[in-house]
């Protein structure tokens, strides 16, 4: 079987988790979590960076931040072609969304119907997600969100090492999410994280990871509010601020993350070769991936009529294959129970057509051309 993923967490992880285990040490968020953060906005290139239990919490508490703080109006902005929890967590908050179909060439946000939906709607929110590694057209949505006042979050849960005009993905907007899931670019079992360089937002989104307290935050936030609330610092062990939730991670996966920290340079470049591979063997005349930037590819993208035949002969020859990420979210059952179907042009093409096949850094290049062998066999009959 040639797998989606191998095992991002290899011996010398485990051994240097062992180790680590037997001193006994914290294993609930610590200062292993600290350091994780340190490093990992010291390598994205960002100010702060705010570790939590997954990339969807990441997304959740950083539009909950975004909410409390009075920043955005009800009206958003989301992908169509992305991920359920990127867009859920909007409608569970009771967000307008309006969903914005999928761009050719990236997969990303479309950028004539975004400037149409801004336009129409005046979102105070523009979502976008960089699918499958593969960044957006990052300078007209930027310009777009200037023009209209709207702040832009990035969903850079499967774009990790990727650039646009030479700036890491994720660095963006005002705020981004990445994930650290067993399948991604870089593991920590579970994990996520949220970056920005918005202070603010940054001790917000601190108190809202963990219960609504103040026990993460700055020496100048934390007298700050307990001045406002009147709060001695014996009641403040159990005062809470904010509306919350329970988003910490832990020590034994920060210690896990500083470990991948080592080779995740190695990791995304092996995933940038492993695409040009893929594009220099892939006989695909109905639609291929324009590589224009530096893609740390999470998986391979295939859109094709011949869909079923592709599955049927990859499935056959044991390669394993997922629909292209949740194919459009406006044909997804939770969006249709609340909103009604939506149909988009591309979108739909994607979620009718779209699939994707392995890539990561442990994939061999023989397997890689065995893959496109049997994919342009079934395209190609």
């Amino acid at each position: 079987m040639i797998k989606l993923t191998e095992n991002t967490i290899d011996d010398e992880d485990v051994s240097s988790l062992i180790g680590w285990l037997k001193t006994k040490p914290r294993l609930t968020k610590g200062d292993l979590t600290d350091e994780f953060e340190r490093q990992w906005s010291k390598w994205l290139g960002v100010k702060h960076s705010i570790y939590v239990n997954s990339g969807s919490s990441a997304n959740l508490a950083t539009f909950t931040a975004l909410k409390y703080l009075g920043r955005i109006n009800n009206n958003v902005v989301a992908p169509a072609v992305s991920w359920a929890t990127t867009v859920a967590p909007l409608m569970q908050l009771g967000f307008n969304v309006t969903l914005c179909d999928c761009d050719k060439d990236t997969l990303g946000l479309d950028v004539k119907h975004l400037r149409r939906i801004c336009e129409e709607k005046r979102p105070s929110l523009v979502v976008l997600v960089h699918v499958l590694g593969i960044p957006c057209h990052m300078e007209e949505i930027l310009d777009i969100c200037t023009e209209h006042g709207a702040i832009l979050v990035e969903d850079s849960c499967e774009s990790v090492g990727s650039m646009y005009s030479g700036k890491k993905t994720g660095t963006f907007g005002l705020a981004s999410s990445f994930s650290f899931y067993a399948g991604h670019h870089s593991s920590t079992i579970e994990g996520g994280m949220i970056c920005t360089d918005d202070d603010e937002l940054c001790e917000t989104i601190k108190s809202i990871r963990c219960h609504g307290w103040d026990r993460d935050l700055s020496v100048e936030c934390k007298d700050r509010l307990r001045k406002e609330y009147d709060i001695d610092d014996f009641r403040a062990l159990y005062t809470f601020y904010w509306k919350a939730y329970n988003f910490r991670p832990t020590d034994l996966q920060a210690h896990i993350g500083l470990t991948q920290m080592r080779k995740i340079d190695d990791m995304c470049e092996k995933r940038y070769e492993n695409l040009l591979l893929y594009d220099g063997l892939v006989q695909n005349d109905y639609w291929k991936l324009p590589i224009r930037e530096y893609i740390s590819n999470f998986a391979y993208p295939i859109i094709t009529p011949k869909i079923k035949k592709v599955v049927s002969a990859l499935i056959e020859n044991e390669i394993e294959t997922r629909p292209l990420v949740c194919g459009s979210i406006g044909r997804q059952p939770f969006w249709i129970k609340e909103m009604g179907e939506l149909r988009l042009p591309f979108a739909d093409i994607v979620h009718d057509y779209g699939l994707y096949v392995p890539n990561n850094h442990q994939i061999t290049n023989d397997e890689i051309r065995k893959i496109c062998k049997v994919v342009n066999g079934a395209i190609n009959v």
